[in-house]
């Protein structure tokens, strides 16, 4: 019956461990060491590059697929 009287209600407890949560946060994100502008840049290209490399080589598969549904296609029908 002690052990009931000792805890507090769910809403304090639940705003203790925000609380807690919020400075745990507050106190990794002061480690992170953040990207300079230049570097973001330069990966912001190097993604670019890659999603339009990516790009064109699924379109030229898509394209000589196509090519060969086609030919299959004609030499049945």
């Amino acid at each position: 019956m002690a052990d009931k009287e000792k805890k507090a209600n769910v809403f304090a407890r639940m705003g203790k461990r925000i609380s807690r949560w919020v400075r745990e946060m507050r106190s990794e994100l002061k480690k992170v060491v953040w990207p300079t502008r230049a570097q973001i840049i330069n990966n912001s290209w190097v993604v670019v590059v890659a999603v339009i490399t990516v790009g064109l080589i699924i379109a030229g598969l898509d394209y000589v697929m196509q090519t060969v549904v086609n030919a299959l296609a004609g030499i049945s029908g």
